[in-house]
């Protein structure tokens, strides 16, 4: 936790030295007023925070045994974004993301929730006034761990694994972004591990997490 907030305070500090350069370029330069208008608005740190629907599974579960299936659960946190040069700007972000998959084996039905802390930091392309394409990596903490198994009987077994620092696992980020307005934003994004996770192999062998998210983002300046 203390690399992660580390992280985003050196996040903080940068958007305030580009801001405060942004500021200053812009009042020694001298532009068309839509051009200025855009980029105006463009060259202004946001911070805000963000929630939404994750659809996870896995892929590359190596037992035959079964299949997996995807589950639902929810992410959300704090993003920041700072702009760097029309168009493209930084986009780091603090996300509490829930993963996980299911799976149908011959002795009954096995679900796994895990639970996550994500750093994304991604690159952010402005297409359009509206419309953004985010791409980058994304650094994942693994925080809990829960196994539920159930024979088909009354009696479920669960099992709760503490997961937090038995490593970090790296992963690929893609995604876009429409502004609805000023200061709301609909968010759309995968996200895949680029490592295997290996924590509770017993049970679903090597696999990598993958996650299709959709949420809104609320951003203040």
């Amino acid at each position: 936790m203390k690399k992660i907030l580390f992280l985003f305070t050196i996040c903080l500090l940068v958007a305030g030295s580009v801001s405060a350069q942004g500021n200053y370029s812009r009042h020694r330069r001298v532009r068309h007023p839509q051009q200025r208008s855009r980029n105006d608005d463009f060259y202004k740190v946001k911070v805000g925070i963000t929630g939404g629907l994750n659809i996870a599974n896995t892929v590359n579960a190596y037992n035959q045994n079964y299949s997996t299936g995807a589950i639902a659960g929810f992410n959300a946190g704090l993003t920041l974004d700072i702009p760097i040069v029309y168009p493209l700007s930084f986009a780091p972000e603090i996300l509490y993301s829930q993963k996980g998959f299911a799976a149908v084996t011959a002795d009954g039905n096995f679900t796994q929730h895990a639970n996550y802390i994500d750093v994304p930091l991604l690159a952010k392309l402005r297409l359009s006034p509206t419309f953004s394409v985010l791409v980058g990596p994304q650094v994942s903490f693994p925080v809990s761990t829960t196994n539920t198994y159930d024979n088909g009987f009354v009696i479920t077994n669960e099992q709760y694994y503490n997961t937090y620092g038995r490593g970090t696992v790296l992963d690929g980020v893609l995604g876009v972004s429409f502004d609805l307005s000023r200061d709301v934003e609909l968010r759309a994004r995968y996200t895949i591990d680029l490592q295997q996770n290996q924590q509770n192999a017993s049970y679903g062998g090597d696999y990598r997490n993958q996650v299709w998210q959709i949420g809104l983002g609320f951003k203040f300046e």
